[in-house]
C-alpha cells in the first residue's frame, strides 16, 4: 500500500512525536535518509526483475509458506494485494482458501491510521480503495491469526523496511492477540539493518524468494 515516510510526527524542540514516541530529530533524518535511498534502490532491484524470475521467486516462496502455515482448515490468514512489483502470492491464497481457510485483506479505512482486514475470497467483486488499491467490495471485518507482510527490505532481526508509511507497523501494534507476523519478499530485499525504530515491528519468520528461511528471535515485552 502506498505510504508516506512515517507515521506522521509533530515538532518538540530537539526532538520528534512519531508514532507516540519522543525520537531525536537528528538521528531521524538520518535514518529517514537511509531508508529513502533504500527504498529507490530496492524499487530499482524490482523493476529489474523479469517475469520469470518474478515467477520463480514467488513459487518458492509460497512453497515454503505451505510448509510454514501447515494445515489451512480454520485458519484466517491476511494476505495482501499486490502494489509496485510486490510478489504476487494470490495463487496461493486461492489454493489455502480452498483447502478451508479464511482470507482476508488489508483495508485503509482512513490514512495515517490501523487497517481494518476484510474478508476476501476468489472470485470476489472488488473496489477501489485508498490509494486505488483493489479491496473487497464488500466489508466483512475479521481478526486475522497469521499476516502475510509485503517485505521491499527487511534486516537480520526481522524489522522491515515497507514503502514507509508504518500502516503495518499501527495495525499489528493495535491487534489483540498480536497474529503471527510472516513477512515475504525477493531474494535481494536483505539488509543488515534497517536502523530500527521504537515503533517498528519485527517479523516472526522471514521468507525470501532465494529460498532463505529466518525465524529471528525477540525477547518478549
Amino acid at each position: 500500500m502506498h505510504e508516506e515516510d512515517h507515521p506522521g510526527d509533530e515538532p518538540c524542540f530537539a526532538h520528534h512525536i512519531i508514532g507516540g514516541h519522543v525520537v531525536d530529530a537528528d538521528t531521524w533524518r538520518d535514518v529517514a535518509r537511509f531508508r529513502k535511498a533504500e527504498r529507490s534502490r530496492l524499487y530499482a532491484a524490482r523493476r529489474a526483475l523479469s517475469q520469470a524470475e518474478q515467477k520463480a521467486q514467488a513459487t518458492r516462496v509460497m512453497a515454503m509458506l505451505t510448509e510454514e502455515i501447515g494445515p489451512p482448515e480454520g485458519r484466517t490468514i491476511a494476505g495482501y494485494w499486490l502494489i509496485r512489483g510486490e510478489m504476487d502470492l494470490r495463487p496461493w491464497l486461492s489454493d489455502m482458501a480452498a483447502h478451508g481457510a479464511q482470507i482476508a485483506l488489508p483495508v485503509v479505512i482512513a490514512k495515517g491510521a490501523p487497517v481494518a482486514f476484510h474478508r476476501w475470497q476468489p472470485g470476489a467483486t472488488m473496489a477501489r480503495g485508498v490509494w486505488n488499491i483493489p479491496v473487497p467490495a464488500e466489508p466483512d471485518p475479521v481478526q486475522p491469526d497469521t499476516v502475510i507482510v509485503p517485505l521491499l527490505g527487511v534486516d537480520a532481526a526481522g524489522y522491515r523496511l515497507g514503502n514507509g508509511g508504518g500502516y503495518y507497523d499501527m495495525t499489528l501494534a493495535a491487534l489483540d492477540p498480536r497474529p503471527r507476523i510472516i513477512g515475504v519478499g525477493h531474494g535481494f530485499c536483505a539488509l543488515p539493518t534497517i536502523f530500527p525504530q521504537p515503533w517498528d515491528i519485527p517479523m516472526e519468520v522471514v521468507l525470501l524468494g532465494d529460498g532463505v528461511r529466518n525465524s529471528p528471535s525477540h525477547p518478549e515485552g
